[in-house]
Formats: structure tokens, sequence, C-alpha cells
């Protein structure tokens, strides 16, 4: 979603992005995240050396011991989360808080986390239900040497007072990072045999127009006609920076990446919904057939490859 890739929403359609929002896992974008959990968890295997990665590079920046305080904002079903502890773990412990705005994300974040600890007790974890839109956002928060938001705040009715908002969880010298942006998920060849060429380019415009769709539709929603690092800046954020990771599984897939696939063109064909040509939805209707020799799930040259842009400034 946005630049989205959800974006990862998008880095597989849905992306990651999760939270902010009232009751029933309903937020302000009017997404129902309960029900994609599943399609979470999968983006979460995929991600999995990504996040390793991000928090590899987050938590050497921080540089503190086992008194570290790292929120996870927006937290989804925990891949970020888990990829955090185990992290902190490595450093000799720290805090983990998980913030949602979705009870059930935040259970399932948690108990991805616990299972990822193993009993060590040395990474402190707490759960937060709380709405990063609210006005109150960070009342019951401790201050962090790390907030972290994956795309989530590209979400929030006004970005730059969500980003506002988040930096003002740190306690001085603290981080706050931001996944948002990068390059969109690409899974298809260009020239499937079925249908016209370049198919997964117009289904990515066509999400992409959702995505500003589904911005103008947010009660409230600001634009912010610039980029993310300008966003940290006017947040009042020094030595703001980046950097990008790829998530990367080449073809021939493995299982797993076949299952990512399916799922990923099947939730952009519901995304997309009937903005796609009546040539385009027949192409679908072919790829998606799992008895059909057309079967997108039972190609060799499928694969994921996609990059994560993390965006960081400093209190």
């Amino acid at each position: 979603m946005g630049s989205h890739s959800h974006g990862q929403a998008d880095t597989h359609g849905h992306q990651h992005s999760h939270g902010h929002g009232h009751g029933h896992g309903h937020t302000h974008d009017g997404i129902d995240w309960a029900t994609m959990i599943p399609d979470l968890q999968r983006d979460d295997a995929m991600s999995a050396a990504a996040n390793a990665e991000i928090a590899s590079r987050l938590i050497d920046a921080i540089h503190v011991g086992p008194e570290a305080t790292v929120l996870d904002i927006g937290a989804g079903a925990g891949g970020q989360s888990v990829a955090f502890a185990r992290e902190l773990l490595a450093h000799g412990g720290g805090r983990l808080v998980i913030v949602d705005a979705v009870p059930e994300l935040l259970e399932v974040a948690r108990q991805a986390v616990k299972v990822a600890l193993d009993g060590d007790d040395r990474v402190r974890v707490e759960t937060v239900l709380a709405d990063a839109a609210a006005a109150d956002f960070g009342a019951g928060l401790p201050e962090a040497d790390l907030v972290w938001a994956s795309r989530s705040v590209h979400h929030l009715p006004d970005q730059q007072a969500g980003t506002a908002r988040l930096a003002g969880l740190l306690r001085p010298g603290g981080w706050l990072a931001l996944a948002e942006g990068g390059l969109a998920m690409r899974c298809l060849p260009w020239d499937l045999g079925v249908g016209t060429p370049g198919l997964q380019d117009r289904l990515l415009a066509l999400r992409d127009a959702g995505f500003a769709q589904m911005r103008a539709e947010i009660t409230g929603s600001t634009p912010m006609p610039y980029g993310w690092n300008v966003a940290l800046s006017r947040a009042g954020l020094e030595q703001v920076t980046s950097f990008s990771v790829l998530t990367d599984h080449p073809a021939p897939p493995a299982p797993a990446v076949r299952e990512s696939v399916i799922a990923w063109l099947s939730g952009l064909t519901e995304r997309v919904g009937d903005r796609v040509s009546e040539a385009d939805r027949a192409t679908l209707t072919a790829l998606l057939d799992a008895g059909a020799d057309t079967y997108v799930g039972a190609r060799e040259d499928i694969y994921i490859l996609g990059a994560t842009t993390v965006f960081l400034g400093r209190r």
C-alpha cells in the first residue's frame, strides 16, 4: 500500500501494516486486519531474513545493554517483534513493548515472541492495546531507545503528526525507525503465456491507485507531499538517514514461496476488484485455477523479490 509496496502491503500485497483503529480489528483505513492474520504470518515467514537484518542494524545502532527498551508500533503478526526479541537476547536482554490497535494481532504477536524466546526471561515482553492515531497515544508507553513502525504510519490520517507522536516516545539519544516505501514485490515473469504481457505492472498500478483512494477516504486525511526523511527531520530528529533490505527468494520456488505467490496474487485480485480490465480478469481466473494448466502455483518461474526501506532519525 503505499508506497506501498502496503507497501510491503505491500511487499506482499497487503503489507504489513497494521494498526490503528478501534475495535473488532478494524482501523482508520477500513481494513479488517484480524481476518488477515494468516496472510501476515505468511509474509513474516517470507520476510524473516530481511526482518533479522533490520533488527541487527537497528539494535546495533542503539548499542545499549540489557536496559534497552524497544517499542514495536503496529506489530501485525509479530514478525519484526520476533527479530527484535532475538537480537535483544544476543545483546544480553532488554524490554520489548508490542503495540497494536487490534487485540487479535497483539495476541498473535505475543505468542510468536514467546515461542522465539523459548522461556528466556532476559527479554521482558509487554503488550499494549493502543491506537497510534489517538490524541493520547503514548500515555501508557515507556520512553524508548528504539521506536519501530512498519508500514503503519501511512495508514494514519495525518502522517506527519503521527511521525511526530512516535518521535515523542523516544528518550534522548533514542532512534525512530519507519519502514515505509521501498520497492513493490515482484513475483511473476513479464510474459506468462496467458493474457497480455505485463500483468503485474498493471495490477500494481491499480493497487497504488487504490491506496491513494484509501488515503483520500480516511477522515481527516492530510497530505504529506514529501518523503519520509523530511518527515523525520520535521519531527525534530537528527542524523536522519535510511537503508534498504531485500526480500529475495529466487526461482525455482520452494513450496512456501509458491503458497506466498498464490496468496499474493489472489489477495491483489481481490484488492483491485472490478477496476481490472475484463481481459486481465480472465487471465487472473486462469492463473488462479488450481485445476488448469495455466495455474500460477505450478510454475517453476515464480519468485519473490522486494525491497523494504527503513528511514531513521535520532532524538
